[in-house]
Formats: structure tokens, C-alpha cells, sequence
């Protein structure tokens, strides 16, 4: 009896070497599981196999094998293709849009190289991080400090489109054994796809439930605003340049998208600039008055000069705006600083632009009235 239970355990043993081998085996011989479901990204695709690896495609050039910790890295893998073994735990994050996905799944932890220093950040985990000394801050993307990325065992560079201006630093880094990610949600068409990034990051991070789960509870609390009809308010989004110009977004871009999902008309719904992808440009003072002066709402865009907190602020950028029908009636609204960092918070913020829309006296989380 002895000698069968013994059999029986070698035979258990040799049959789990060989689904190990069988795990690691080859890139040609991965068989797809599933490809993990996208309701609104185009920007990226996730492939999963048998055994746990996860291939992830960004755009058309970035492929990478995620390898589950403790798994064997198949052979044969094509030299474009970047192996990322799990546990990714030491990241240098130069794509400020993704802190806030890393801490939507509690991955802060596995940041420790960031390309902004702490004053830039208005992320506090993030800022509370550097300030203990748990994140470092590596260099800007064109100026990495490559001895404290190489000396931290870094094992994974997320990077914004700005790498794309320093192609050397992005050579460097892979030189040195170090994968480089390059983040793309900005270029997503629609404004929910940017938040379906963090399924990517899940993949990253092995918090692919927590990760599904969150994105699930988004749609599930902006449906009732998806479902409404149009409210057929007017909405302008702007700042005043330094030369007395007017910064405004291009209809395609996610803000002016952002404003359509929230039951709004965007006031430039033709906007474009010819032969370019730029989501924003400046316009003559006197086209936006001609297009927005009837604007229902104003909403100010506090990123480049800062927030505003009256009228009379407003007003003295540029006096003219006083014959706007939103400042006679005093629905002028400007942004908070951490939006644009918060990338997460695109959904508060379609919740916020209904609000205004649709409420006397709202509670929000980006937006404030200006007195």
C-alpha cells in the first residue's frame, strides 16, 4: 500500500514538472485562453493564455509578454516583443496619467522611480510617497537618471508619447535591460476609454478583478446620465492666453466629447485644426465671442495660469467677456488644478458638467463656481 501512495506522488510530481514545462514551453506554442473585453479602448488589447502569461498590444508597435511570478518565460520569444516578469515592483513612472490608476488598484507601492518630483504632484499618495523617501524622483522622460533607475532594479518604464521627442532615452533604457511601456490612453477616441486603461494595469499589476470590477462600477453609476436625453445646454471650455487669445479644445477631443456624455452641446462642434491630431488650439478672442457669448455655461480651465475663484478674476483677463450670457447669468465654473492628473476622475467630472446642467447649487468634486 506504502509503495502505491508513493507511486501515486511521483506520479503527481513528474505530471506538475511537466505542466511547468508545458507553461513555459514556446511563443508558438501559447494557446489564447480568452482576450480580456474592451467596451470603449482602441488604443490597447490584452491576449491571455493558458499557464497565466498575458500578451498586452499597445498602438502598433508595443507588444509585451506579462509572465506571472513564478512562471517560466516561454523560448523563442520575437525580438520585439518586451518580457515583463511579474512581480513588477519597482516602475519608474514618468506618464503622470497613470498614478491615478496605480492607485485606484493600491500599486502606488510598486512605483518607486517617478518623473515628476513631489512638488509636481497633486496626487497626495504619490506626493506622500517621495516625501518619506518610498518613490524617488529619476529625471524628467528626456533626462533619467539611469544609475538610480539601474540601481533600483527597475523592471519597467512607463512613459507618455513625450518619449517619442527623445527616442535615444527610450533606446538607452532597453539597452540597459530596462522594457519601456509607452502610455497612449490620451490618444483613446472616447472618454471612457481612457478609464478602461486600468484594465492594462491590472494586467500589469495581477489586479485584473479588481481592475474589471472598478471600470464595471463606473458604467454602472454614469448610466443613468448616459441614458438621458440632451439637455441642449451650451457648454464652452477655455482659458485666456497670455497674448489675449482664447485656448479651446477641438470638437474630437475627450473634454468637448466629455461635455456631449454629460447631456450638454459642445459651443465648437467643428472645430479642428486641419491636418493635425491636437486636441486644443488658440483662437481669436473674436471667434470665441462669436461662438460662445450665447453659451449657456462657461467652465475656465484652471491647468496653465491656475484656479480662479471670482468673476472679477475672470474679467480681468479679459474684459469683454462681461457681454457673455453665462457671466450675466453667473454660471461661469472653473476647474480644480488636480483634474487633469486624477485621470480617473473623468467620471466624477461628467457627473459634475450633468450637475451644473441639470441642478441648483450641485455638489462637486472638479468644478467651482466662480462668485
Amino acid at each position: 500500500m506504502r509503495r502505491k501512495v508513493r507511486f501515486l506522488l511521483l506520479l503527481l510530481f513528474l505530471c506538475s514538472c511537466a505542466a511547468k514545462e508545458r507553461q513555459g514551453g514556446t511563443w508558438d506554442e501559447l494557446e489564447l485562453d480568452y482576450s480580456v473585453e474592451l467596451r470603449y479602448a482602441e488604443q490597447f488589447s490584452i491576449d491571455c493564455y493558458q499557464g497565466g502569461c498575458q500578451k498586452i498590444t499597445i498602438g502598433t508597435d508595443g507588444i509585451y509578454l506579462v509572465v506571472p511570478e513564478g512562471g517560466k518565460v516561454p523560448e523563442h520569444i520575437p525580438e520585439e516583443v518586451a518580457v515583463l516578469q511579474q512581480p513588477l515592483d519597482s516602475i519608474y513612472l514618468v506618464a503622470t496619467s497613470a498614478m491615478d490608476l496605480f492607485r485606484e488598484l493600491d500599486g502606488i507601492g510598486a512605483v518607486t522611480l517617478s518623473g515628476t518630483d513631489a512638488n509636481g504632484w497633486y496626487i497626495k499618495e504619490a506626493r506622500q510617497a517621495m516625501e518619506e523617501g518610498r518613490m524617488a524622483y529619476a529625471g524628467k522622460y528626456s533626462a533619467p537618471d539611469y544609475e538610480l533607475i539601474l540601481d533600483k532594479g527597475c523592471d519597467l518604464a512607463v512613459e507618455s508619447t513625450m518619449i517619442y521627442h527623445s527616442p535615444e532615452v527610450k533606446e538607452q533604457l532597453e539597452r540597459f535591460g530596462v522594457p519601456v511601456l509607452v502610455e497612449r490612453s490620451s490618444y483613446e477616441s472616447h472618454p471612457l476609454g481612457r478609464m478602461e486603461w486600468i484594465k492594462l494595469y491590472g494586467a500589469l499589476l495581477g489586479k485584473e478583478r479588481e481592475a474589471q470590477d472598478y471600470f464595471d462600477s463606473l458604467l454602472e453609476r454614469l448610466a443613468p446620465i448616459l441614458e438621458q436625453e440632451n439637455t441642449g445646454k451650451t457648454a464652452a471650455f477655455f482659458f485666456i492666453t497670455a497674448s489675449g487669445g482664447v485656448n479651446v479644445r477641438c470638437s474630437g477631443d475627450y473634454i468637448a466629447k466629455a461635455i456631449g456624455l454629460a447631456g450638454g452641446v459642445y459651443a465648437f462642434p467643428d472645430l479642428t485644426s486641419e491636418g493635425s491630431v491636437q486636441s486644443a488650439m488658440n483662437i481669436q478672442m473674436e471667434e470665441f465671442y462669436q461662438k460662445a457669448r450665447d453659451a449657456d455655461i462657461l467652465i475656465y480651465n484652471s491647468t496653465i495660469d491656475g484656479e480662479l475663484e471670482t468673476l472679477d478674476q475672470l474679467l480681468e483677463k479679459s474684459p469683454v467677456l462681461g457681454d457673455f450670457k453665462a457671466v450675466q447669468e453667473g454660471n461661469v465654473w472653473c476647474t480644480g488644478k488636480n483634474l487633469f492628473q486624477e485621470s480617473l476622475g473623468l467620471g466624477d467630472f461628467i457627473v459634475d458638467l450633468h450637475r451644473i446642467m441639470t441642478e441648483e447649487n450641485p455638489s462637486l468634486t472638479y468644478l467651482h463656481l466662480l462668485a
